[in-house]
């Protein structure tokens, strides 16, 4: 028996990195599992690896960036399956700003993927899940630098600290309707989007994954795998009654002084 076994799971951004290793764990533990993505070439390949291991998986191109995309990729779930019973929301745009170079477009773009995207996405679950009358789950993909963050990303860290406000409200509005809805701030992780944020902002080169990991307490940076695991746990009823959770998944402690 899977921990999500017969479980219908949409992973919104989930084409690659920590959602991509998401969708994997996810069929492991016997789910269906839908994933969305802007460019069908990630997407469907996933698709393909997922279904030639013997997993049922769906790609539905969307841009989460589009409230009404977001909600239809949840209605393309439903039409598809006939229910979500586990929704992931792991897309996020880490482009960088600060206080005083951030423009309104800039700010706009962080709040519409990592903020009004996944509102929506939880709107459009949860009433599906309302309307049966089912328990579901929600785990939102946030991030460690959320509590504050670095000078350079500004907007980032606004749109995703409103995530956790999110989390927890929606969490406790549906905790009767046996809605179990949490967060997951993850630290530094080894993504190919965060490969692509290094060489373009930070003139990164070839081994700046060896030098980052040689800094950090565990001497590595986070894995998605290892991520993937720990959202798979809160999905599944093994998590028990656990909801309006946000746990720091990351090497550094909060409020740790040296």
């Amino acid at each position: 028996m899977g921990l999500l076994d017969d479980k219908v799971v949409l992973v919104n951004g989930g084409s690659q990195g920590v959602g991509a290793a998401v969708a994997r764990a996810a069929v492991r533990e016997g789910a269906v599992v839908a994933v969305t993505g802007r460019r069908p070439g990630p997407g469907e390949a996933l698709v393909a690896e997922l279904t030639a291991a013997g997993g049922k998986a769906l790609y539905v191109r969307a841009d989460l960036s589009d409230a009404g995309q977001a909600k239809a990729s949840v209605a393309r779930v439903v039409e598809t399956y006939g229910r979500i019973d586990c929704l992931v929301n792991s897309a996020g745009l880490t482009s960088r700003g600060t206080l005083l170079d951030t423009t309104p477009e800039l700010f706009d773009q962080h709040v519409a993927i990592n903020l009004k995207g996944p509102f929506f996405a939880m709107q459009a679950a949860v009433a599906d899940m309302v309307a049966r009358e089912a328990p579901g789950t929600i785990v939102n993909i946030i991030t460690s630098s959320a509590h504050g963050g670095q000078p350079f990303l500004a907007p980032y860290v606004a749109a995703k600290a409103g995530l956790i406000g999110l989390t927890r409200n929606a969490a406790h509005a549906h905790r009767w309707d046996r809605v179990r809805i949490n967060g997951l701030n993850i630290g530094w992780t080894a993504t190919e989007g965060e490969d692509a944020t290094q060489r373009a902002f930070h003139e990164a080169g070839d081994d700046w994954r060896e030098e980052a990991a040689a800094k950090l307490p565990m001497g590595k940076l986070g894995q998605p795998d290892e991520i993937a695991e720990f959202v798979v746990f809160l999905l599944s009823d093994r998590s028990g009654v656990v909801t309006g959770s946000v746990i720091d998944w990351d090497q550094n402690v909060l409020g740790g002084l040296d």
